[in-house]
């Protein structure tokens, strides 16, 4: 991925973006009353975002077919499964055989599984198979696709398996309408990088009149001026200057750099995914539709189950309810439970890049719930523990609970050491770079520092003085909330360099 701030201007943190929502949102409200323009207006205003963002990326790119042919391609393949899925559905709601049933689903899957096969796992599973051929004796010459990862396709993949599968158990109806279910998936601001929507709470807002009141959408103004702080202030100060140095060249930095970069890494992520999550919900906020909560300060967990109740919160249920039910969850024995832990861990590392250092952290995080839950079963009764985990997070501080997240905290710091390092080995040398054990600093520049300082204290600021910042916000009077905005721009704008940190979760 290219760090030039053009490299997608259509994407959340740039100018055109501004322009576009404020077309879409004027142009939208203007067909409140039209049941078939409206919908049809912001479908083709989400493949236009979709278009723009994927033929800038294509111009920075080597791609097949020319950055016009490859972006069209992209487009084709969210409106061909689309369309797939949604006449898939309408037979599914009409069909009583079993085996017809199980026929239907299994072509839908087959298509969102084929596709990420060949545009996303195809190099790596032919590298590791020569790999493995390698170590027998047998020399394999790898044969790689020259193709570029389309924006998005893991998110929308799995919201439109979400959809058959759901249709398949019965859980819910099919989609009434084929233009509402293709504005369900390309919706524009959930299509690039989530939230990861479920078809049951985002197809009946389509389908009704929307309604957006002053409050709503000034909520949603909050959240797009915040998340773009986050993005910017805080998640490309500490990627540009720190974070990317010491991860692609660890052996040039001491060890206490590279162990703040660490922590600066943990923050930056938080920082730009959930702020990307942010601009997504308040954009969906002044068209009336509510997406999804996808973060909850999940560095405040006191263990790796509350960590992934709080953390990216659209995957980690999605995961729970179509991968890890599905392998039997926790029904069986123990040891069935924590191989069903590791299994779904290990697959969501891969869900989010065709690399080993992603196996790596999901197994990492697979085999720490594993031992959690292990723990959980040590201290109380098996019914007790099925009690625990569905309670909501205490916020209730004590020493046990501190020394809790700070160690579940420093956990996942060094599973992010994997997930972020470009490769295994400098994944290992930013683990003897920091058993070296020296403490010069010149590269810890007090501008990072203290930004670092400012995303750990806003992180474990309490969440209900959070939630009065923004309904103080919505409340406040529109010259109040204008100024605000203004000066919310002037200090993203400053605080924004020549070049920008493309968003995290934009490569999955």
């Amino acid at each position: 991925m290219g760090n030039e701030r053009d490299r997608a201007p259509m994407l959340f943190a740039s100018p055109l973006y501004g322009v576009f929502l404020l077309v879409t949102y004027t142009v939208f409200w203007a067909l409140r009353k039209r049941a078939f323009l409206r919908p049809l207006f912001l479908m083709l205003a989400s493949y236009v975002f979709y278009f723009v963002g994927t033929y800038d990326s294509a111009l920075e790119q080597e791609v097949p077919l020319g950055p016009l042919g490859w972006t069209l391609l992209c487009v084709g393949i969210i409106f061909v499964g689309s369309s797939l899925d949604y006449f898939i559905g309408r037979l599914l709601g009409r069909t009583e055989s079993p085996t017809a049933r199980k026929a239907l689903l299994l072509v839908s899957v087959v298509y969102y599984l084929g596709v990420l096969s060949v545009f996303k796992y195809f190099n790596f599973a032919v590298d590791s198979i020569a790999t493995v051929c390698s170590w027998i004796g047998v020399h394999v010459s790898p044969v790689h696709l020259r193709l570029v990862l389309p924006f998005g396709i893991s998110f929308f993949t799995f919201e439109t398996m979400s959809y058959t599968i759901d249709v398949y158990r019965r859980e819910i109806p099919p989609a009434d309408r084929y233009l509402d279910y293709l504005l369900f998936v390309a919706f524009f601001p959930h299509l690039v990088a989530g939230p990861i929507v479920r078809p049951k709470t985002m197809l009946p807002q389509l389908a009704a009149e929307p309604v957006a009141s002053e409050a709503m959408k000034a909520e949603g103004l909050y959240l797009i001026a915040t998340g773009l702080m986050k993005k910017v202030i805080i998640g490309d100060t500490l990627g540009i200057n720190l974070v990317n140095r010491v991860f692609d060249n660890p052996e040039r930095f001491s060890s206490l750099e590279v162990l703040v970069a660490v922590y600066a890494y943990a923050i930056k992520i938080y920082a730009d995914f959930s702020g990307y999550s942010d601009v997504a919900i308040g954009s969906a906020k002044l068209f009336g539709y509510e997406l999804p909560k996808n973060f909850d300060a999940p560095y405040t967990s006191s263990d790796l189950q509350e960590f992934w109740r709080r953390w990216h919160i659209s995957l980690s249920s999605w995961l729970r309810d179509y991968l890890y039910i599905s392998l039997g969850g926790n029904r069986g024995s123990k040891w069935a439970t924590y191989r069903n832990l590791m299994l779904t861990m290990v697959l969501g590392g891969l869900w989010h890049g065709a690399s080993w250092n992603f196996v790596i952290w999901g197994a990492l995080h697979g085999g720490a719930l594993g031992v959690n839950r292990a723990w959980q079963r040590s201290r109380k009764a098996p019914q007790e523990t099925r009690q625990e985990t569905q309670k909501k997070p205490s916020s209730e501080i004590t020493l046990g609970r501190v020394i809790s997240v700070f160690a579940t905290f420093h956990f996942v710091c060094f599973a992010w050491i994997f997930f972020r390092a470009p490769t295994f080995a400098h994944a290992t040398l930013m683990l003897e770079r920091m058993g070296k054990l020296t403490f010069d600093s010149p590269n810890l520049a007090p501008k990072v520092l203290a930004v670092l300082a400012l995303g750990i204290i806003t992180h474990f600021l309490p969440r209900d003085l959070l939630t009065q910042l923004r309904s103080a916000f919505a409340r406040s009077p529109a010259l109040v909330q204008g100024v605000t905005l203004a000066a919310t721009a002037y200090a993203i704008h400053f605080a924004a360099g020549a070049k920008a940190e493309p968003f995290i979760y934009g490569q999955f």
